[in-house]
This record gives structure tokens, C-alpha cells and sequence, in this order.
């Protein structure tokens, strides 16, 4: 398995530069969703003094044409800081700052899909819509091979990993506990993390989270993923189905509720929310990845834990349906429910948005209402 040639670097001898001090300046690393809706840039800035809040973060902008964003002759983007972090790798009082990307003539980008998820997030916020969603992803060496899986060949069929302890089981624990530290000390709202049913595929949980803080959480969980696997030299895939054969896809399960919801007799609202959803099928399938349904349709088989992607189903501790109604919610008669549907690389602010929708505004039919 090829790992990249930065990782060899000597990290004893970074860390004198890391070590020294920086005086009253910060540095503030600014994030932003490229022109795919899935990879992830970013860039450094110095600051004088430490932000407290969003306000105190300035406008910066970059060169859209390296990033699928915008054609050489009008290449000007704007970054627009939309949701600050601690640094876990420069640290304290250094910042990650999560940006919405807009055009020269500040619209948003195709892909800043915050700007319509945050509208909506407002719109019912009385409702205190609360999300969990599950992140999977496959650690990959840089030439594409699983991580720990035999060179010419496969590992033994799937059954021993999910949840597994022991080095033929477990294949890259050490990037899942440095990432959940990191996301700890950044502030995101990590709540846990397991080995999945594939060797090498693991999942990590964000949540529960309100409103629009989902997207924004998961998608600093995403980039701090990714930079912790830089610095271990490989790769981490969300793509929904790494690896063809018998093996499980990858996905984003969303697990959703509102007050209503959790609340005493609150199963009548979710069983009325998973009526809306079953007719709408369609339109979230095509929310829920970033190439409209394109990627999914390689994971929702019916088969590997999900459920046909062209089929709409919901069950009680049903992993092969589309809604799973948790067998707890259903004893006590409240609390949420689990969209199994979205994959691996979706966009939480397209599927967060999409749930509000359909589930709270009640929209009906293959395209989203304008307000």
C-alpha cells in the first residue's frame, strides 16, 4: 500500500517550528467546498488579534479557477466567514474558519449550498429541528488500495471487523483516535465513533446538533479528517462504494427530529413526517449525493444493510429500509427517526435542508419551493 512522501518528513523536526512562539498574532485557517459540492481548500491568514465571534473575521477571496469554481477571466471569489473553530493543529489561539463561497457579483456559488439550508433553518427554528448523522468513510493508501488489506488479494469476508478489537480486525485505529481528539478540541459536536462492517471503513458521529450547526460541524469533522490522514500519509474516502463485490457501501445515515417528536405521544408526528417522505422519494434520493442519486444508486442495491434505491420503505429496527424507526422510539412512543438513505459524500446542508422540506414545511412534489 502506497503512502505519500510527506509523511516520511521528520515531524520531531517540525515541531521546533511548531514550538515557537508567535506573539499577539493569530493564524486563521479559512475552509471552503470546492466547485465538486465534496473536496475541501483552504488557506492561512494572519490576524492581529484573536476573533471572539464570526464579526470579527474579515471577507477574503481566491482564484476560482483552480478550484471548479469560476473561468480564468473573472476569477475573483469571495470567502465569507460563516462558523469559527479552535485549531487543533496549530492550536490555541489559532482558528478554523468555515467559509459559503460566493461569485464576483456575491450570489452564491452552485455549490454553497448553506446560504438556502440556513433560510430554511430559520423558518423553523421554533420547531428546534435536532439532527445525528453517521458518518462512514474507507481508509485508503494514495494509490486507492484499502488500507491493510492484502496487496494482490482481499481480506477475510466481512463479519469479524464491525466493531472489531485485535490488529486482523481493526485497520487504522490510530487515525480514528487522533481525529476524534481533534474534533474534540476544535468544539465539534462529535459524540462517537466505531469500526464498520468492511475492513478499513470506519464511521464517526456528529450530533445532536440544531439546525443549521449540523452542516457546518460535519463537514470541520470532514476537513480535520482529512487532515489527519495527511499527516499519517493516506487517504480518506467518502465514497458511497469504494471497493465492488461483497462488500458494504458507505454512507451518511440522518437520523432527525423535532420537539414535537421527542416529546410525549411524539410518534404520531414522525409517523406523519415518514408519510411525506415516502412521497417524495425521488426528490431526496436526488439531494442526497452530490451527482443526483448517480452515486447512490452503486450503494442502494437492497442488498449490504440498505434498501433499493428506486423503493421507498420504513420499518421499526429495519436496517434494510429506507427509514428505520429506532426500536427504543417505538417502545416509548417518541423520539426520531433514521433516513438511511443519504451517502458518504452527500451535502449535510442538502439533505439537512431537504428533511426540513418535506418533513416541517410540508412541501410536496420533485422540486423545492422558492420563498
Amino acid at each position: 500500500m502506497a503512502t505519500s512522501a510527506s509523511a516520511s518528513l521528520s515531524k520531531v523536526v517540525k515541531q521546533r517550528y511548531m514550538e515557537l512562539p508567535q506573539g499577539d498574532k493569530v493564524l486563521a485557517m479559512y475552509v471552503w467546498i470546492d466547485g465538486t459540492g465534496e473536496g475541501l481548500r483552504c488557506k492561512t491568514r494572519t490576524l492581529d488579534t484573536e476573533p471572539k465571534s464570526i464579526k470579527d473575521l474579515p471577507e477574503w477571496n481566491f482564484d476560482g479557477s483552480s478550484t471548479y469554481q469560476s473561468e480564468g477571466s473573472n476569477s475573483d471569489m469571495y470567502l465569507i466567514p460563516a462558523a469559527m473553530f479552535r485549531d487543533p493543529f496549530r492550536k490555541d489561539p489559532n482558528k478554523l474558519v468555515l467559509c459559503e463561497v460566493m461569485k464576483y457579483n456575491h450570489k452564491p456559488t452552485e455549490t454553497n449550498l448553506r446560504l438556502t439550508c440556513n433560510k430554511v433553518m430559520e423558518m423553523v427554528k421554533d420547531q428546534q429541528p435536532w439532527f445525528g448523522m453517521e458518518q462512514e468513510y474507507t481508509i485508503l493508501g494514495t494509490d486507492g488500495h484499502p488500507f491493510g488489506w492484502p496487496s494482490n488479494g482481499f481480506p477475510g469476508p466481512q463479519g469479524p471487523y464491525y466493531c472489531g478489537v485485535g490488529a486482523d480486525k481493526a485497520y487504522g485505529r490510530d487515525i480514528v483516535e487522533a481525529h476524534y481528539k481533534a474534533c474534540l478540541y476544535a468544539g465539534v459536536d462529535i459524540c462517537g465513533t466505531n469500526a464498520e462492517v468492511m475492513p478499513a471503513q470506519w464511521e464517526f458521529q456528529v450530533g445532536p446538533t440544531e439546525g443549521i450547526k449540523m452542516g457546518d460541524h460535519l463537514w470541520v469533522a470532514r476537513f480535520i479528517l482529512h487532515r489527519v490522514c495527511e499527516d499519517f500519509g493516506v487517504v480518506a474516502s467518502f465514497d458511497p462504494k469504494p471497493i465492488q463485490g461483497n462488500w458494504n457501501g458507505a454512507g451518511c445515515h440522518t437520523n432527525f427530529s423535532t420537539k414535537e417528536m421527542r416529546e410525549d405521544g411524539g410518534l404520531r408526528a414522525i409517523e406523519e413526517s415518514i408519510e411525506r417522505l415516502g412521497k417524495r422519494h425521488h426528490y431526496h434520493i436526488r439531494a442526497y449525493d452530490p451527482k443526483g442519486g448517480l452515486d447512490n444508486a452503486r450503494r442502494l442495491t437492497g442488498h449490504h444493510e440498505t434498501s433499493n434505491i428506486h423503493e421507498f420503505s420504513a420499518g421499526v429496527a429495519n436496517r434494510g429500509a429506507s427509514i428505520r424507526i429506532p426500536r427504543t422510539v417505538g417502545q416509548e412512543q417518541k423520539g426520531y427517526f433514521e433516513d438511511r438513505r443519504p451517502s458518504a459524500n452527500c451535502d449535510p446542508y442538502a439533505v439537512t435542508e431537504a428533511l426540513i422540506r418535506t418533513c416541517l414545511l410540508a412541501e410536496e412534489g420533485e422540486e423545492p419551493t422558492e420563498y
